[in-house]
């Protein structure tokens, strides 16, 4: 598997290189990247068509998150700095793969690795999430009766898969994403509840994030989406 490591200090540019991912599994060779993005917002596809865009953009780069438009689809998701993003780029051989039943069988393995990942480090997270919490959606993990901490989304297209996520680890980034995500919202007349958003920490696991990322990477390589072999690419400076 092709694994990138490092990050980025430009928002685009590092998407950029997170999109390398897929145009080389769309050859056969599936990717991943775990990793610490810049302070930003990242906006889907209908933040971007809502009538409150302009200004919850501007709420956030007044806040010192960069506003920035992603491919997968999703609410607006914030990272404060030691929020973890992951993306797997998945090979696709065609027949059903692009079919709603493949898409759900992506989305349920996707949260089964996260929440193995997360367990193993022994933070007490299940699969769900509570209402009105942030980039709401069915494929999600939240503190076992408390925040949500990890939210999914998927782009497909005919020869390849993107399965990314967000992990919030510590009590810092969960009041700061919770912050910035509440002015984001009401901007864009979202429902969202500040107190939805939990952290790793939170559910009994570690506040820093190099321990969960790795634990993330091991998740998808050594399991049942890899064969254990990794090819390791330097992408900037680790955060």
């Amino acid at each position: 598997m092709r694994v990138l490591r490092g990050t980025l200090d430009d928002p685009v540019a590092d998407r950029e290189r997170t999109g390398t991912l897929l145009a080389t599994a769309s050859e056969g060779t599936p990717g991943l990247r775990v990793w610490t993005p810049a302070r930003q917002v990242a906006f889907g596809r209908r933040d971007a068509r809502a009538d409150g865009f302009d200004r919850a953009a501007r709420i956030a780069a007044d806040r010192g998150f960069r506003p920035i438009e992603r491919d997968v689809g999703g609410r607006a998701v914030a990272y404060a700095g030691e929020t973890l993003a992951f993306a797997h780029a998945i090979p696709l051989d065609g027949g059903g793969a692009t079919g709603d039943g493949a898409i759900t069988e992506r989305y349920d393995r996707t949260v089964e690795t996260v929440v193995d990942a997360l367990r193993g480090l022994g933070a007490d997270v299940v699969a769900g999430e509570p209402p009105a919490a942030f980039c709401a959606g069915d494929h999600s993990v939240r503190v076992a009766g408390g925040g949500k901490v990890s939210g999914i989304a998927q782009r497909v297209r005919a020869d390849a898969a993107l399965v990314a996520g967000c992990v919030v680890v510590s009590p810092a980034d969960a009041r700061a994403v919770a912050a910035v995500s509440d002015a984001v919202y009401d901007a864009l007349d979202v429902s969202f509840d500040p107190e939805t958003v939990g952290s790793v920490a939170a559910a009994g696991g570690p506040a820093e994030p190099d321990s969960v990322a790795r634990a993330l990477e091991d998740a998808f390589v050594d399991g049942p989406w890899g064969d254990g072999s990794r090819r390791v690419e330097r992408v900037g400076a680790e955060r």
